[in-house]
């Protein structure tokens, strides 16, 4: 099955998502389908940067839309240093067999700036529609 990666660059920090469906999660006829997402976060600048905070927008098929925000993400707040790169995984859960996420990451360079990383909108999508 095919899996998209989507991708974004913002900051001199690339990230990369790549959402799948999981259906022996899921219970479609009870409103519940469940995503898996997996995020490479990426330093392609000269300094170090560390994550500090992470703001979501999750909308379904039905137009619902809620927002997340937190700190860090899957409670750390990784430093990442020139060249290297973060991966983390995590899920979402939808009434709707399909919708979205998008947002951004808040991250600080190693001379105190804040930075908006943003995170690239995404499909979230029950194969059952392929």
């Amino acid at each position: 099955m095919y899996q998209p990666t989507f991708v974004e660059v913002s900051h001199d920090v690339s990230v990369e998502v790549q959402p799948v469906y999981l259906e022996e999660e899921s219970s479609p006829a009870a409103g519940k389908h469940v995503f898996a997402y997996f995020i490479t976060i990426k330093n392609l600048g000269d300094h170090p940067v560390q994550l500090l905070k992470r703001h979501w927008e999750i909308r379904d098929a039905s137009g619902k839309r809620h927002e997340v925000d937190g700190e860090g993400v899957i409670g750390q707040k990784p430093v990442i240093e020139p060249g290297k790169e973060h991966a983390y995984n995590s899920f979402c859960v939808l009434k709707a067999y399909r919708g979205s996420m998008k947002g951004f990451y808040t991250m600080q360079a190693s001379e105190g700036k804040t930075l908006r990383v943003r995170i690239p909108e995404f499909l979230l999508v029950s194969h059952r529609l392929n």
